[in-house]
């Protein structure tokens, strides 16, 4: 990790860096994968809704499907 850190590669500097904060996610113990669902999940409403509607009918439709 340490040569990847200080490679000339912008790449693989990049990749050392994301290699950190896989293992710090995965060593702590709070998860975030509820939060990450409800992203998900309210970006899939995004989706479908997209140039359809307002940010008002949004967040009718985000609230009363829970």
């Amino acid at each position: 990790m340490n040569r990847a850190r200080h490679a000339g590669s912008p790449e693989i500097r990049s990749f050392a860096g994301d290699c950190d904060a896989v293992i710090a996610d995965l060593t702590q113990p709070g998860r975030s994968g509820l939060v990450e669902s409800q992203v998900n999940r309210i970006k899939t409403i995004e989706r479908k809704m997209y140039g359809r509607a307002n940010l008002d009918l949004l967040r009718i439709r985000v609230l009363t499907t829970l």
